[in-house]
């Protein structure tokens, strides 16, 4: 079949088992040769391919609702709707998007890149639809990962309690992005070893029904026996004591098993719990026998052996020179630990836990959980290095604000992925931690300009006793320059001047500051001299040197790869109006005040104006006012 031309999910009500098979293996081997080409989520769509094809063919989209939690795995759900012969242009510049997005089909009714979000959205689609009326089916699709995160279990408390219409399908892959931990992955295990606890306790109900009573007891006692037979065939029936109609485990590679039991869940009233168990990989033997989950997201790679393809001798990624330094530093100071929201691997601590396992500490999908723990850590003389991407802080504002920044706590935020990731597109653009944090008190805000100033911020960061220290990391590879033997303290709020001049100053940090150096050539070749300044510390900034600038009169242009909104930029004017000087020269570059969509990091920059030539055009326009007003 020709996937390409695929409509609508309408083909699959007449197939039978064998065609869906065969359209299965089709499938999986389309994923395999687009992805191999544009890269993408592989794994996780690999497992689902089956548990699609089946809800799709049970269910009717987009009158049912489905909804992707997380949304990395729902590449079969775009194919299913008219969207396959887009999929050279998967997470591409203005191309597919690589998740769930509403204004790209009717059949995405909820856009997801962060997890544990579908049972909250659902439950209020559910509450929505009963008070107009309606009957169709809520479906939430969640991985066994993202329902360790707070928000899934609030969710599911309140479905259970108001014993709403939701049909939640659990995609048990035993993994998120990495191994699942935790004792509700534990709980999970032990219902996955227990069989089919619901067509037992119905073979129960049936003999029970043979027997007649005596005097009521015999039935009092027969359905006591039926009721409790929940505890021994499953242990603990977590879900079942939430108020939900447990069925499975399913196989989620059987379409019989699948649909006999998505049709049990259709015909079942009240909150559903389909136990659907995947693998991740399914079908592709490099993904299959993943043991580090290398094949969750994926660049081009070669399809016949699996091989990535890479930049030969590209220096290492950020996240490796941060994870590094940090992992030196541990050796001498056994205060250092590390906790991650189930980001291992992306944050590369495999070799920091390799050496302190009893130092390390995934805690699952629960960044709220995460900051406050670290607080905890920090409160009895630790030194906690939380390792986060920006945009899954986030989710631990409050935690931030309350927890951490308020009691004046050590903890040391790993920011990984600030700026503009690219590929993953909004949901992940690390663009807005600069102005959430900034704004707190008691916070120091840094990012280097290279790996030998990472290593210094780090050492910094550990021996640092007054309060939360962030430390911004871009996605991607450093810049490969030699580092300093030993790490040394940079004063706090110090900024470097990397090329002085006398016409304009840049005020720029990390990811931007190349493109700053370049624009002060180029505008050295047109006769004016532009300083460039590292102001690795957001903040406290460094104001013996805005001092200087203000009080010498110097167009200032503030470069970031962050929103414009409350960021840097906005700092420095704040600098300006606090202390008399005029904000008249100084023009702000950075983000717009609106959402990034996915594409390479280059053409988002190119799309928002951040470029080399864009400050150039800028600084041309600055400089001659000061001559002007001279």
């Amino acid at each position: 079949m020709d996937l390409c031309k695929i409509k609508d999910p309408s083909l699959l009500k007449d197939m039978n088992t064998n065609q869906l098979e065969q359209l299965a293996d089709e499938t999986r081997q389309f994923l395999i040769e687009n992805l191999a080409t544009t890269g993408g989520h592989l794994g996780a769509n690999l497992g689902v391919v089956e548990l699609t094809l089946a809800l799709h063919k049970v269910y009717k989209s987009p009158e049912d609702r489905f909804l992707w939690d997380v949304g990395h795995q729902s590449y079969i759900h775009k194919i299913l709707t008219g969207r396959g012969g887009q999929f050279d242009t998967l997470r591409q510049y203005k191309g597919l998007c690589g998740f769930p997005k509403r204004d790209e089909s009717e059949h995405d009714v909820w856009e997801t890149g962060h997890s544990s979000t579908s049972l909250s959205a659902a439950m209020g689609m559910a509450i929505a639809r009963d008070l107009k009326e309606e009957k169709h089916s809520i479906l939430p699709i969640i991985g066994d990962g993202a329902l360790t995160g707070g928000m899934a279990l609030e969710a599911l408390n309140h479905i259970g309690h108001e014993k709403k219409n939701v049909t939640v399908i659990l995609n048990d892959n035993e993994m998120s992005i990495a191994k699942n931990v935790g004792a509700l992955h534990g709980a999970l295990g032990r219902m996955r070893s227990a069989g089919k606890y619901h067509r037992v306790k119905d073979d129960l109900e049936w003999v029970l029904k043979k027997i007649p009573a005596v005097g009521g007891r015999i039935a009092q006692a027969a359905e006591r026996l039926k009721d409790s037979m929940k505890y021994f065939v499953v242990p603990g029936m977590f879900f079942e004591e939430l108020g939900f109609t447990y069925y499975g485990p399913v196989d989620g590679h059987d379409f019989n098993d699948l649909i006999e039991n998505l049709n049990y869940a259709k015909k079942t009233d009240g909150p559903v719990i389909v136990h659907v168990m995947t693998q991740k990989g399914k079908g592709y033997h490099p993904a299959e026998t993943d043991v580090k989950d290398k094949w969750h997201g994926v660049g081009p790679y070669k399809m016949e052996s699996g091989e990535k393809i890479k930049p030969v001798g590209a220096p290492p990624a950020w996240s490796s020179v941060i994870s590094e330094a940090l992992r030196k530093e541990a050796k001498q100071d056994d205060r250092i630990v590390a906790v991650t929201p189930a980001m291992i691997l992306g944050s590369k601590l495999e070799k920091f836990g390799e050496e302190f396992p009893d130092r390390l500490f995934d805690v699952g999908i629960a960044e709220q959980h995460a900051t406050t723990m670290s607080a905890g850590l920090a409160t009895q003389g630790m030194k906690p290095f939380l390792a986060i991407y920006s945009t899954f802080l986030q989710r631990g504002y409050d935690q931030v604000v309350h927890d951490v920044a308020r009691q004046k706590l050590n903890v040391i935020f790993g920011i990984d992925r600030a700026g503009l990731v690219g590929a993953d597109g909004e949901t992940h653009q690390g663009v807005f931690d600069i102005a959430f944090l900034r704004s707190v008190p008691n916070f120091v805000i840094s990012m280097p300009k290279d790996e030998n100033e990472a290593q210094h911020l780090v050492h910094t960061a550990t021996h640092y006793e007054d309060g939360p220290f962030a430390i911004r990391y871009p996605r991607g590879n450093a810049k490969g320059v030699q580092t300093d033997e030993q790490p040394e303290i940079i004063p706090i709020g110090s900024w470097e001047v990397l090329k002085e001049g006398t016409d304009a100053v840049i005020l720029t940090f990390g990811t931007t500051i190349d493109m700053a150096l370049e624009a002060s050539e180029k505008m050295k070749n047109d006769g004016r001299s532009v300083k460039v300044v590292n102001a690795r510390f957001i903040k406290p900034l460094d104001d013996a040197m805005l001092h200087d600038i203000m009080k010498a009169g110097m167009p200032i242009l503030t470069v970031e790869e962050g929103v414009l909104q409350g960021g840097f930029g906005s700092s420095v004017l704040e600098f300006a109006e606090e202390n008399e000087y005029s904000s008249q020269w100084v023009k702000r570059m950075g983000v717009p005040d609106r959402f990034i969509e996915h594409g390479s990091v280059q053409k988002l920059w190119e799309e928002i104006g951040l470029t080399t030539d864009h400050i150039v055009q800028n600084l041309k326009q600055m400089i001659p006012n000061k001559q002007q007003r001279a």
